[in-house]
C-alpha cells in the first residue's frame, strides 16, 4: 500500500508506434486544475452502482484490464460497433463485460462539470481503483492524462486477451508482451477474488465433462470443488455464473490465493499459477501477507494502466465514450 501511494507523480513509458518511439506522460492529480472534481464524480457514480449491485465492482476492474490489453489503455473497449465495423466489446472474450452504463453516467456528469476535459480512458482507470476500494481493497494513486483512441476492432481483442484455458507459459508471454512481469501477472490475477465467471469458461475441467482425451475431472482441481461446481452448472446452463472466490466473492481479500493453494481455482488460467515454482511462490506470498498483496496490487495496476497510453496531442477526448468523435 505504502509504495502504491507514493507512486512518482510523473510516470514515463516509451512505446513503439510504427517503428517510432513516443514518450508518454501520466501524472497523479492531472485534473487538479482543469477538472478538480473529476475523481470525486467518478467515485460517486461507482459508489452508487456498486451499492446497488456489488458485482459491478468486478465488472469495472475487468473493463479496465480488457481495455489496456488491447491497443493499450485508450478506452477502445467502450466503443460501440457500427454497421461497418465490429468493435472490441463484441468480440467473444468481451461479450460478458459489464459496467458500461457506470462509465456512461460518470462521463455525462463530467461533460457537464468540465466539457471535453476528462478522457474515457482515465474514467476507466479511476473506476477500477474505486471498485477495489469499495469492496475492501486499499486505495492507490492513479496517474492520469490518458487520451482516448479512435480505433476499436474485435480482431484486436481476439489477438491480445489470454483465454481462460491459458497455461503459465502462455500467460507469462501475454503479460510480457505488455511489459508486465510474472509478479504483475500473479498479482493482477488476484482481482479474481471478486466477481463471477461463466460455467462455459471452465466446464471442461469438471467431473462428467470431457477432459483431455477422456471423460472425468481435471486432476488439478480439488474433487469436492469439482463436484460442487458441476452441480451448480448442471442446475443452470453453460451461461450460468459462479463466484471465482467462493469463500468471500464480494470482498477484495486474499481468499483467491488461498483457494489456489487448496486446488480450488475455478479457471484453468488461475489454477495454473500453482503449477510453476516461481508463480506458486508468488501465490503463497500473496496468500499469507495481505499487506504485501495490496501493495503489489496497487503498483501493478498503475503499471498496467500505463500500457501504450496516448497523451498530449495524440488521440482525443471523447464526448461520448461509446462513439469516436
Amino acid at each position: 500500500m505504502a509504495s502504491a501511494m507514493v507512486v512518482a507523480a510523473v510516470l514515463w513509458l516509451c512505446i513503439g508506434n510504427g517503428g517510432a518511439l513516443a514518450q508518454a506522460q501520466l501524472q497523479v492529480g492531472f485534473y487538479a486544475q482543469s477538472c478538480p472534481q473529476a475523481e470525486v464524480i467518478v467515485r460517486d457514480e461507482v459508489g452508487r452502482a456498486v451499492s446497488a449491485n456489488v458485482g459491478l465492482a468486478a465488472g469495472l476492474v475487468r473493463l479496465h484490464f480488457h481495455d489496456c490489453f488491447v491497443q493499450g489503455c485508450d478506452a477502445s473497449v467502450l466503443v460501440d460497433s457500427t454497421a461497418n465495423s465490429t468493435a472490441e466489446k463484441d468480440a467473444g472474450p468481451n461479450k460478458s463485460l459489464r459496467g458500461f452504463e457506470v462509465i456512461d453516467a460518470a462521463k455525462k456528469r463530467l461533460e457537464t462539470a468540465c466539457a471535453a476535459t476528462v478522457s474515457c480512458a482515465d474514467i476507466l482507470a479511476f473506476a477500477a481503483r474505486d471498485s477495489v476500494v469499495l469492496t475492501g481493497g486499499s486505495p492507490y494513486a492513479v496517474p492520469a492524462g490518458r487520451r482516448d483512441g479512435n480505433v476499436s476492432a474485435a480482431s484486436d481483442a481476439l489477438a491480445n486477451l489470454p483465454p481462460p484455458t491459458a497455461d503459465v507459459a502462455q500467460l507469462t508471454q501475454a503479460f510480457a508482451n505488455k511489459g508486465l512481469s510474472q509478479e504483475d501477472m500473479v498479482t493482477l490475477s488476484g482481482a479474481h477474488t471478486i466477481g463471477m465467471t461463466h460455467c462455459s469458461s471452465f466446464s471442461a475441467r469438471l467431473q462428467g465433462y470431457n477432459f483431455s482425451t477422456g471423460t472425468g475431472q481435471d486432476p488439478t482441481m480439488d474433487a469436492a470443488t469439482a463436484s460442487r461446481l458441476a452441480k451448480q452448472c448442471a442446475a443452470g446452463s453453460a451461461d450460468a455464473a459462479v463466484p471465482m472466490d467462493a469463500g468471500s466473492p464480494d470482498a477484495f481479500d486474499t481468499g483467491y490465493f488461498h483457494a489456489l493453494l487448496a486446488n480450488q481455482g475455478v479457471l484453468a488460467s488461475d489454477q495454473t499459477l500453482t503449477s510453476d515454482n516461481a508463480t506458486a511462490a508468488l501465490v503463497a506470498q500473496n496468500a499469507y501477507n495481505t499487506y504485501l498483496f495490496v501493495t503489489r496490487f496497487g503498483d501493478a495496476m498503475v503499471r498496467m494502466g500505463a500500457i501504450q497510453v496516448l497523451t498530449g496531442a495524440d488521440g482525443q477526448i471523447r464526448t461520448d465514450c461509446r462513439v469516436v468523435n
